[in-house]
């Protein structure tokens, strides 16, 4: 059906003049038309305005613009003209803008200061950048000065001053002590915004020597220290104590208590202070205050509330942070510091001034030769922003006269331009606190029409289904667009065709005869050009044979049908569901080409079976309820399903309502439990039948509730506890009378497609609910927050319709209403849409990356400004990718991956980054409709980390008395390997493990012979790699060493204990200095050199301790990287190992040692990974052929005795076997010892030592 807008008389020539004065071109997005059209520069990407570079590195300052031909660049440098010929150190990219200024190699960034500005330039015009303020970072040194110890007393309030060093950008303060760990802050003690570091009171904890200020600076990545600053605080106690000592008894001494004060504000100081913030950006207000108790702080806003959402504490709530601040958010703010002796305030008075900021941006303008136009540009700012135009570069008061133009204050009319009216205009808006400056060009073309749509391009739809044939188009005038059906049919007209702006051609009901060839045509006054589609309409798919409900004893066989109908052109594909989920994976399950057979029925069986048709263009489907039902026993009642209902009548029929009554059918020994009534609208969908209401088993009558417009009849299904009845005949037929529909369409919707588009959607009324004949929908729409009138459009019964031509993504007022024969439905309600988005314009600024460790960074940004978004805000994306290794310095496959973060947050965690690498990474906005530009790519490093286990450990050429152990360096090395750890220990055959034995390697070693190990005994080996930050994961190995094949060595005493007490000389390999250890009294007490040898299922833990005696240990542990309470185990004595037992194998656990009464104190955590679970290769005494030897003669010797035993049992005479062995004890035949699960033979290895042992 043609559109129609419904518009008041009244107002027709007013809607003319704005429609001829706002009239443009639009563009549409294809690439091989963009590519043919010219078009003037537009500036596409530019560095920032205030732009911080490092001094150390290479000055990149971007300019990038397109058009059609491609633009030219130049620079001016501080207003005037910069000719990069001149100066060897500056060059221009290819095909770009973009400067790149050498630093690195002899250029200094000093001498580059300035305001910098570029212009892009082709035959149509000129756009410039903004003006690019180049300033190098600075990261000066401390100044030196001397620093006094504060003395103060218990109680009393104390700033200690930071004054860091004058940079640029302003370093970021923290404190910290000697042992770099920052200095704990509460409410008593924290650092200012100015970098002080206030107490609020002393306390005598606070006394030390090592309060450190610190400032880093991050743009050239560098941190300066502050001399460290002591203090130490005299408390009461220790005050009465020295003068007691220094007076005689008779004398009157002692200092005075702690004295309690109310609070005192330390900053700001005085009564009242005034603040200035710019509007958008991040107000902060701090109050920090002295007294004893320690003062709390509240803020308050004199004569109105704090803003919600976006008001935050900090420090304590000695800083309140307000978040995007707006012009309202001025006035007085009082902090009030108060404790139990009184209260102090302090009241800040903040003014917010904004600077320039868009109202409405001026956007390009495509016209046609003759036409007219306007280029808007509205900014606001406090104070008011001066507007000033510019004409391809040059103030237009001083530009070439263009008679098509006229400037009246912040908006350019154009009348009747020609093409020689092209050119790219500036907007400036200004004021004291910055400015705005936008390009926008005038683009005047004359273009026969063209027709983007692919020739011959096949449509095809199901039957009684919109379909929507294409005419994409462009030209200069706006071509006028038609559709032919057939080569030589004529036009298309009236209510059975929707015509779109976009030339698209709508059929919102296609039957078979729609099929055939279409022709669209486009023209202007410069020519004509046609197109010819073809649209297909199919025949819909049915299912004539649904599945039925099915009800099967068990173990029987049950078959459900599903005979369909489709049309020849179509392969449907058949899919058959148990309970909207797939079928069991059982044999029992047969699929047929029209049939699901199921064999053997059990009761997991029981449920709803749906068969589901699908072809490339519809989908329709049935279900059935399949009851497993017990076999019945012999005899039993049979229970049954209910038989139907019969003799329906209908009675006392009114526009709204009827009565119907039936007789129930035979309940088959279970009682009925309720009746459902089913309706069918044999007008809309015949033999479509639909659940109306369910009455009890008791009641045979019912009062229907009916509709206007529907053809009904009715049916009732008994239920019991077996199932449903077969339905009922159904009653007589009642159609009812119509009427205005009762109800407007659901869901209403407004999502534009493009970005000069709003579609406008709804669930279409079923024809149950249009209540009358010739359904039809009043579209309503105008924009949200401009006086404007309503327009609507009457359109047949479609879901959609599309409004053309406006601005993008802008709010709208919606409604649909609908409408029959007899009148409209009820007024609607409104809802609001958004017209079609469009791509980010700008990208993130300030992009900054925080390096947390080895494998995590935090990156921070700065959010785009809402305007800029063009579309719904879906958050940032975070592209990052590896440049290189540090280790290896070989560069790879660059594999970029990308972080999404919702919503409008400035930060980001970049997890599983690989150490002492090199990263790049750049940040986008992302809308609806996709990504904006991406950030200038931001370099960043990670620090080393511990590297990963030797790539492999190999155990080679065992001999009686040594061992050949190879390995792989690791294969991510993580940083520079300083050494490999070895640790060996022999194992028993009850499977304890023997003393620990460590040796360190050098790095550049990949193999070591082990002598002087014992014979025939298995060696359990823990071998890592080191950096300079730590030990890595363990790689472990068992080997043993070969028999002695001259025979047994004698043991030496002590045995029995399973270790051998020779000690001989190591190989040169194993040769080493034991130094010289002098064991002097700790200042403090402390554990270190935590050491743990891991097996599968537990760990030797070792440490060093150095403090008082006497002292109880404990093991604390865990799984590493868990959020779970660590484990304690209480160790035995003041020993300095333990063994952790009852371990997983194959996890990494987190060890640390601690003292009990010492509070507090632990030593650094340990990180250990278990072997992983293996077969034991133990050497086992069973397979030794001496034990086999021995034990076989045994045997033998057990044999005769029983057959002697038994002889003499038969001669009557009594043998006490038992006792003679026991008086003539043969040691060949005495029962072997049990392995008492010490171990074996084991030479202890001699170290040189300046030392005695």
């Amino acid at each position: 059906m043609m559109k129609k807008k419904i518009i008041s008389a009244s107002k027709a020539s007013l809607v003319l003049l704005l429609c001829q004065m706002l009239s443009a071109l639009d563009v549409p997005l294809d690439s091989k038309l963009l590519e043919e059209l010219s078009q003037p520069p537009t500036i596409t990407q530019q560095s920032p305005k205030d732009y911080i570079v490092d001094p150390r590195e290479n000055i990149v300052i971007q300019c990038e613009a397109k058009g059609k031909p491609p633009p030219s660049f130049s620079w001016t440098r501080n207003g005037t003209h910069f000719d990069i010929d001149k100066d060897a150190q500056v060059t221009m990219k290819p095909n770009s803008g973009t400067l790149v200024i050498n630093i690195m190699n002899g250029g200094k960034a000093e001498a580059y200061e300035g305001v910098y500005q570029c212009t892009a330039r082709n035959e149509r015009g000129a756009a410039i950048s903004n003006n690019i303020v180049i300033r190098p970072s600075r990261s000066p040194l401390w100044t030196k000065e001397k620093l006094e110890p504060n003395q103060v007393r218990e109680g009393d309030s104390l700033v200690l001053h930071c004054r860091p060093p004058v940079g640029l950008p302003p370093p970021i303060i923290f404190w910290m002590d000697n042992a770099f760990q920052r200095l704990p802050q509460s409410e008593r003690v924290s650092q200012g915004l100015n970098g002080d570091l206030y107490f609020s009171n002393v306390q005598p904890e606070d006394t030390r020597e090592d309060y450190i200020c610190y400032a880093r600076f991050n743009h050239t990545q560098t941190i300066q220290q502050k001399q460290p600053i002591s203090v130490k605080v005299f408390s009461m106690d220790s005050l009465n104590d020295t003068i007691a000592a220094n007076l005689s008894d008779t004398d009157i001494y002692g200092a005075k208590p702690v004295t309690e004060r109310q609070p005192v504000l330390l900053t700001p100081t005085g009564s009242t202070s005034t603040k200035v913030e710019l509007r958008g950006n991040v107000l902060l207000l701090e109050c920090i205050a002295a007294g004893l108790p320690t003062p709390v702080i509240r803020w308050i806003k004199e004569g109105g509330e704090l803003p919600a959402n976006r008001t935050f504490f900090e420090n304590f709530k000695k800083t309140l942070k307000i978040v995007d601040v707006s012009e309202a958010d001025s006035g007085n703010y009082k902090c009030i510091a108060r404790n139990t002796l009184g209260s102090a305030h302090h009241v800040i008075s903040v003014t917010v001034k904004a600077a320039p900021y868009w109202i409405t941006a001026p956007r390009n303008l495509v016209l046609s030769p003759g036409e007219d136009g306007t280029l808007i540009c509205r900014a606001n700012g406090n104070p008011k922003p001066d507007i000033s135009w510019l004409a391809n570069g040059v103030p237009i008061a001083i530009a070439p006269e263009d008679p098509s133009r006229k400037v009246d204050g912040d908006t350019i009319i154009f009348s009747q331009v020609q093409e020689r009216s092209s050119a790219v205009y500036q907007c400036n808006a200004s004021n004291e606190y910055g400015y705005l400056l936008a390009n926008a060009f005038v683009n005047v073309l004359a273009e026969p029409p063209r027709i983007l749509t692919a020739a011959n391009k096949l449509y095809q739809v199901i039957a009684d289904s919109p379909a929507l044939l294409d005419c994409a188009y462009f030209g200069s005038p706006k071509p006028e667009i038609e559709w032919f059906k057939g080569v030589k049919g004529s036009i298309l007209r009236g209510n059975e065709y929707v015509f779109h702006d976009n030339g698209t051609l709508e059929i919102p009901v296609a039957q078979k005869d729609s099929s055939g060839t279409y022709t669209c045509v486009a023209r202007n006054e410069l020519g004509k050009i046609q197109n010819e589609v073809q649209l297909e309409v199919k025949d819909p798919t049915m299912i004539i044979k649904q599945p039925e409900y099915k009800v099967i004893q068990r173990y029987g066989q049950v078959s459900f049908e599903c005979i369909i109908k489709h049309d020849s052109t179509l392969l449907p594909t058949v899919i058959w569901l148990k309970d909207n989920g797939e079928l069991p994976g059982d044999e029992r399950f047969l699929v047929g080409k029209d049939n699901l057979t199921i064999m053997n029925v059990t009761d997991k069986d029981d449920g709803t079976y749906t068969c589901i048709v699908n072809t490339t263009l519809d989908s329709v489907s049935a279900s059935a309820v399949l009851t497993v039902v017990a076999a019945p026993p012999t005899p039993a009642i049979i229970y049954a399903r209910p038989n139907p209902p019969f003799d329906l009548e209908l009675t006392g029929q009114l526009e709204r309502s009827v009565e119907l009554s039936w007789v129930p059918g035979d309940e088959n020994n279970s009682p009925i439990t309720n009746f459902v009534i089913e309706y069918e609208d044999g007008l809309h969908e015949p033999g479509v039948w639909h659940h109306q209401t369910e009455v009890p088993g008791t009641q045979t009558t019912v009062q229907l509730k009916l509709s206007p417009y529907v053809n009904y009849s009715f049916r009732v299904i008994a239920v019991n506890e077996i199932g449903r009845s077969q339905p009922s005949e159904p009653s007589e037929q009642y159609l009812t009378k119509s009427a205005n529909p009762d109800e407007n369409p659901p869901n209403v919707q407004g999502i534009g497609s493009e970005p000069d588009n709003l579609v406008i959607t709804w669930e279409s009324l079923t024809g149950f609910q249009s209540n009358g004949p010739g359904l039809q929908y009043k579209v309503s729409w105008r924009q949200k927050d401009v006086d404007d009138e309503w327009t609507s459009v009457i359109v047949a019964n479609v879901s959609k319709y599309i409004v053309s031509g406006t601005p993008t993504f802008v709010p709208y007022e919606i409604k649909v209403q609908a409408l029959n024969d007899l009148g409209y439905a009820p007024e609607p309600s409104e809802v609001i849409g958004h017209s079609g988005e469009d791509l980010p314009m700008v990208a993130p600024g300030n992009v900054q990356v925080h390096v947390i460790n080895s494998t995590l960074a935090k990156v921070h940004w700065d959010t785009v400004p809402l305007k800029t978004v063009r579309g719904h805000l879906q958050g940032y994306k975070v592209y990052y990718w590896k440049v290189q290794s540090l280790s290896r310095r070989s560069k790879r496959h660059v594999e970029k991956k990308i972080l999404t973060f919702r919503g409008n947050k400035t930060f980001g965690m970049l997890p599983g980054l690989e150490p002492y690498s090199s990263y790049k990474l750049n940040v986008r906005v992302v809308n609806g409709k996709g990504e904006g530009p991406a950030s200038p790519d931001k370099v960043f490093k990670t620090p080393e980390g511990v590297p990963s286990s030797p790539s492999f450990l190999k155990i080679t050429n065992p001999t009686l008395d040594s061992l050949t152990l190879e390995w792989g360096s690791p294969t991510h090395p993580n940083g520079v390997l300083t050494s490999y750890i070895l640790k060996f220990q022999p194992i028993n055959n009850t499977h304890e493990l023997g003393p620990l034995v460590e040796i360190r390697i050098p790095a550049n070693e990949s193999s070591l012979i082990l002598k002087n190990l014992n014979y025939s005994t298995r060696y359990k080996f823990y071998f890592n790699a080191q950096t300079s930050v730590g030990s890595g994961s363990q790689i472990t190995e068992e080997a043993v060493t070969i028999m002695d094949e001259a025979g047994f060595l004698r043991p030496a005493v002590g045995a029995g204990k399973g270790y051998s007490e020779i000690l001989f000389a190591t190989s040169p390999v194993m040769h080493t200095v034991r130094p010289t250890f002098y064991k002097v009294q700790p200042l403090y007490p402390r554990i270190r050199n935590v050491t743990t040898a891991a097996a599968e299922t537990y760990a030797n833990i070792s440490w060093e301790y150095e403090g008082p005696d006497h002292v109880n240990f404990y093991v604390e542990y865990g799984v590493a990287g868990s959020k779970e309470d660590w484990k304690k185990e209480i160790v035995n004595g003041s020993r300095s190992f333990f063994v952790l037992k009852g371990l997983t194998p194959g996890t990494a656990y987190k060890v640390r040692v601690g003292a009990e009464g010492l509070s507090g104190f632990r030593s650094s955590e340990d990180v250990f990974e278990t072997g992983p679970a293996m077969a034991s290769r133990q050497v086992d005494i069973a397979t030794q052929g001496w034990f086999i030897g021995l034990m076989c003669a045994v045997a033998l010797l057990i044999l005769i005795l029983l057959i002697v035993c038994f002889i003499r049992r038969n001669k009557g005479g009594k043998y006490p076997v038992k006792e003679k062995e026991d008086a003539h004890a043969d040691p060949e035949i005495q029962p072997m010892k049990e392995d008492d699960g010490t171990f074996g033979e084991y030479r202890l290895f001699s170290f040189v030592s300046s030392a005695p042992f």
